[in-house]
């Protein structure tokens, strides 16, 4: 199976790199050999899985992985982990696709702890912590890969047009080096991709939550917590009843 390092080597060491045109060339590949390789798929919430999904299903077998104990409070987690595999089940409706679904266990306690150890609660949105938030997930869903045999593993990040896509990109290849899996380059948010999820999200009526998850950028942003908790746990009693 192709590896994204055997694109990017033959790059410029000072060249920009566009992952999108990677993963484009990646997708060639797969399609020059007749093959549809496996992907698991990291997903941070349903929206951001939307056009991610619709594009990749076009040449390949993936797996969405929710993996995000990052997200606070654990009611809000909940409710984006339902709002994620009722969206999985109803793009397989209909578009007669397979995708799977798994979920991670919701630890928040490592997520803390890694952030109180590195000292990162004061970091702006966007800054160190989130790399490390970063680097925490996709190692995460790297090691399941791995686990399950899954020729690639990913992230749909790269939809959002908030997140550092190089960044992330960044952070995969160096995970790869750890695990008997490939790291699936992309920027998803590329070719109208983030409005592409809009349009998708009304279609499928996809909750799309007013914050990335986070106790301190939720807190800086100024998110009323305490109603977040209130909206999705009447959520959660909505579902089962």
């Amino acid at each position: 199976m192709i590896n994204v390092t055997e694109i990017t080597g033959k790059l410029s060491p000072n060249q920009k790199i566009n992952y999108d045109r990677v993963l484009q060339k990646l997708i060639a590949d797969w399609e020059k050999r007749a093959i549809r390789p496996t992907i698991l798929l990291h997903s941070c919430c349903a929206p951001c899985s939307t056009y991610t999904l619709e594009y990749l299903t076009k040449y390949a077998d993936v797996t969405i992985y929710f993996a995000n104990s990052n997200i606070h409070p654990r009611a809000e987690y909940l409710r984006r982990e339902i709002v994620q595999k009722q969206f999985v089940e109803m793009f397989n409706e209909r578009t007669n696709n397979d995708v799977h679904f798994l979920s991670a266990p919701y630890e928040p306690n490592d997520f803390m702890q890694m952030v109180k150890v590195n000292n990162l609660s004061e970091e702006p949105e966007g800054g160190k912590r989130c790399s490390a938030c970063f680097h925490m997930r996709l190692d995460i869903v790297a090691e399941k890969a791995q686990e399950l045999g899954y020729d690639y593993f990913g992230s749909a990040l790269t939809l959002s047009p908030k997140k550092n896509s190089q960044l992330i990109n960044e952070i995969g290849i160096d995970i790869q080096k750890f695990y008997a899996t490939n790291y699936l380059p992309s920027d998803f948010k590329k070719n109208n991709g983030y409005k592409r999820s809009i349009e998708l999200c009304k279609e499928y009526d996809v909750y799309r939550q007013c914050y990335c998850g986070c106790l301190f950028a939720a807190t800086k942003q100024g998110v009323d917590l305490k109603m977040v908790n209130k909206e999705a746990r009447k959520y959660l009693k909505d579902q089962m009843e």
